[in-house]
Formats: C-alpha cells, structure tokens, sequence
C-alpha cells in the first residue's frame, strides 16, 4: 500500500497573518506548542527567520528524545514558513538526507487569520514497506502521516489558545 506523503490542517486564530507569523516563524518557540518539539537552537545570529537560516531542533516523544538539523525555504512575513528537516540523530545527525518539510501559510479570513500547518514527507527514496516498517516502531503502531496529522492538530489548538489569550 503505497504511503500518504503529506498531511495538512488548518485553524483560524483571532490575530493577525503578521502576528500569527512572528511566532511561529521563530524556532526556539514552537516548544510552546508542538507536542514533540523542545525549541530550537538557531546556528548563527538569530535575526529573525530568513531563507536559508539554519537551526537545530530538540525533540522528544515519550522517553526517545533526537535533534534535528534543519533550513528554512520560505519566509515571507505574514503569508508563509517553511523548513526542511535534512538531518536527524539521537546526539549527532547520523541520517543526512531529505526527511521532512513543515510549512505554515497564514491567510486573513473573517474573525483573524487561517494558519495551515502542512507535514509532507522527504523520505522519497524510502521503499514503501521500509519506511512502514520504521514509521510503526518509531510511532506505536501508526503512518507518520497518521501520527504527524494528530500532532498538527495539537499544534494548532495549543497556538490559537496561546495567541488569543496573550490577546485579552
């Protein structure tokens, strides 16, 4: 069975496409909302997000934890961000290669702004029954795609209660 190579959600959030975008284009912060990810460490000086600006991410999932080498492809200020994961290991990144791309797009709608959390996954190169094998056992029994669409639901509702309430 051939896998699902993205998945997407979106939420709307009483603020701003400019706001929405000044958080979440920030990688030390998005420990604040993602259920795996711990912050991040920017390489270099951080000046806000720009393509090509290079972060290491923190991550844990029950007692596993990993880090993340990753670049960002997209940062246009209120409309899009977006990275790409293209390295990953428990202390050092042993797996150099294309592993996955988050993106968020920020759209001014009635009420504030609809913010699109898009997964899509990298492994191209991946046989089907490898990267099943490998997403079962690093998930408990799910697809990434399965697993990553709970964790962008989580995301979101933790951003929008954040946000809102920073708000009032």
């Amino acid at each position: 069975m051939p896998r699902t190579m993205s998945v997407a959600d979106s939420i709307v959030i009483d603020a701003t496409p400019a706001q929405v975008y000044e958080q979440l284009s920030d990688p030390t912060a998005m420990g604040r909302w993602s259920p795996e990810n711990q912050g991040a460490t920017v390489r270099g000086a951080w000046r806000g997000a720009y393509v090509g600006m290079v972060f290491d991410g923190r991550n844990k999932r029950g007692p596993a934890r990993w880090t993340t080498r990753c670049t960002v492809t997209a940062a246009d200020p209120g409309a899009r961000f977006a990275f790409q994961v293209h390295a990953i290991g428990l202390r050092r990144h042993l797996f150099l290669g294309p592993i996955a791309t988050w993106e968020y797009r920020f759209e001014a709608v009635a009420g504030g702004t609809r913010v699109t959390e898009i997964w899509t996954d990298d492994r191209r190169r991946w046989p089907d029954f490898l990267a099943h094998a490998f997403d079962r056992a690093a998930t408990g029994g799910k697809t990434f795609a399965q697993f990553q669409g709970g964790n962008i639901r989580t995301t979101l509702k933790r951003l929008k209660a954040a946000l809102e309430s920073d708000r009032s």
